[in-house]
């Protein structure tokens, strides 16, 4: 009875409102969002000291953890700076030092091949103060090794973009007229010059001692004396006859290197107008390479016919001949040039004709010959043209000399002439040594040379082919014109029908070719006759 009455008297809100809860999961839910909400709030200041400031410690703490990262962050900036400096100037010594010993072990490595000295070219070959050995003189110490050895690679490998340098001209130097000046030369030549006086300062330095090989300062001088006359300007010339003249004097006036000294002395002496000197320069080399002896100041020199036996003999004799041939050519002395410019030929052609080529060597050699053969011939065409003998004559010497430089740059390229219904097609750019020459270093630049100057040739015998067949046939004159222009000139941009001038011609010597092109086609095409592309 109890129980029940309790019952009934329990309100009806309790019996109809039962106690709701949240499930367990939701519960989890409002309490992670009151936690984030309670983290993003500001952490509590910290509690003031007594005095109204905060904490000391802590803000020391902070503070020493700030200079201890910023400490250890430019410690290990220096250090791998340190070995970033480190490992760049490494790598730049290994290759600096890398490239003066391929040059000290390989570039200046004499040949050995038995054919090349056999016909000398091992005696025409650059030294580089080595005598007879390889590389460099062990006297002259580390910087003078390396003088020697970056010499000879700004004028082989160049200097990069550079293009020319500024080379100071002595005020009262050598007679020159005016208070000097600068004179712009070939950056390669110039920076081979200064490292050859650095170098040659190094000999003189070791010199009293008597330590030096003996054909150590010729050898440099003479490379420097090179250098100066490839600049061609007037104070460069007179320093290189001045250094001519001392390797001439300390050659005690014997052997081939005092026949090409000898040589290079009255081509000196001519281009700097001093006739008379460059006559008895001649006369010294033509008399010492044939075995002879002349008067001093004889003129003409005297040629004979006696033919060296020594193949660098022949090759001196003949550039001497040819400059001879020049000299008399240009200074209206006709007569002289005839005595000998058929002198000449006549010796060239008396060197006995090889039945078959056994090496590329003995090729250079016979090809050198028929080049400076073929300059005496161009000579001799001019001298008979300016002494009013018929054309014909003219042209025959000119139509050898040109066959003859054909020959020799396709010999030297390894190509051949292909004869189309349009005439012979010649091979524009592809005049490029052929292996044979370039693998021997006592060959390469004698036949580079030879290439270019039998390029020239060809074209300077085509163009005066075409001014003498230009009173007869115009049409024939243009033929010549386009031949010569082919030889001298390369397609520029990779099109053969626009050309630029090709290595070793000069710039008005190819605006003058160019220019006899262009009016024999202005005249051939007034005549109302076809052209072919």
């Amino acid at each position: 009875m109890v129980t029940c009455y309790v019952m009934l008297r329990t309100p009806r809100v309790l019996m109809r409102r039962p106690i709701l809860r949240p499930p367990l999961s939701t519960s989890l839910r409002i309490r992670r969002g009151l936690q984030s909400q309670s983290n993003d709030k500001e952490p509590p200041s910290l509690p003031p000291s007594q005095d109204g400031n905060y904490s000391s410690i802590s803000i020391q703490d902070q503070l020493s953890r700030s200079a201890a990262f910023a400490s250890d962050f430019f410690w290990r900036f220096a250090k791998f700076s340190l070995l970033g400096i480190f490992a760049i100037g490494a790598t730049g010594l290994t290759a600096f030092e890398g490239a003066h010993f391929w040059v000290e072990n390989v570039e200046l490595l004499p040949d050995t091949d038995p054919e090349t000295r056999r016909w000398e070219w091992n005696r025409d070959a650059e030294r580089w103060s080595g005598g007879d050995e390889y590389g460099t003189d062990p006297v002259l110490g580390f910087k003078g090794r390396h003088a020697v050895r970056a010499a000879w690679m700004v004028e082989n490998w160049g200097v990069g973009s550079q293009t020319g340098t500024v080379r100071p001209t002595a005020p009262t130097s050598h007679g020159l007229q005016g208070s000097g000046g600068l004179n712009i030369v070939d950056a390669r030549l110039g920076y081979a010059e200064l490292f050859l006086s650095r170098a040659l300062e190094a000999a003189e330095d070791v010199m009293p001692p008597g330590k030096l090989h003996p054909q150590t300062l010729l050898e440099l001088t003479t490379r420097r004396a090179s250098v100066l006359e490839r600049m061609g300007t007037r104070d460069a010339l007179f320093d290189a006859r001045s250094d001519y003249e001392d390797v001439w004097f300390g050659l005690s006036n014997k052997g081939p290197e005092a026949c090409r000294t000898a040589l290079k002395l009255g081509d000196l002496n001519f281009r700097l107008g001093d006739y008379g000197d460059a006559i008895e320069w001649w006369a010294r080399t033509i008399s010492m390479t044939q075995g002879s002896r002349q008067a001093e100041g004889t003129a003409p020199p005297i040629i004979s016919q006696s033919i060296p036996s020594s193949p660098s003999a022949q090759r001196t004799l003949a550039s001497a001949l040819v400059s001879l041939s020049a000299y008399y050519s240009t200074s209206h002395k006709l007569k002289e040039a005839l005595e000998t410019q058929h002198t000449a030929l006549s010796l060239l052609r008396s060197i006995p004709a090889p039945t078959s080529i056994t090496s590329p060597p003995h090729l250079l050699h016979v090809l050198y010959l028929l080049h400076r053969s073929s300059l005496v011939s161009i000579h001799l065409a001019e001298v008979l043209y300016a002494t009013r003998s018929p054309h014909g004559s003219s042209l025959k010497h000119l139509a050898k000399a040109a066959e003859s430089a054909e020959h020799i740059v396709l010999s030297l390229s390894g190509r051949v002439l292909q004869t189309t219904r349009q005439g012979a097609q010649i091979p524009y750019a592809e005049t490029s040594l052929i292996q044979a020459f370039t693998k021997f270093t006592a060959m390469r630049k004698p036949a580079r040379a030879l290439l270019r100057d039998a390029r020239r040739t060809a074209a300077e015998a085509w163009n005066l082919m075409g001014i003498l067949n230009e009173k007869d046939s115009m049409t024939k004159a243009l033929d010549c014109y386009e031949r010569a222009l082919a030889w001298a000139g390369v397609p520029s941009d990779g099109a053969e029908s626009s050309r630029r001038p090709g290595e070793g011609i000069p710039e008005a010597e190819w605006k003058a070719l160019w220019g006899n092109y262009v009016r024999a086609r202005e005249e051939v095409r007034s005549q109302g006759r076809a052209i072919p592309p």
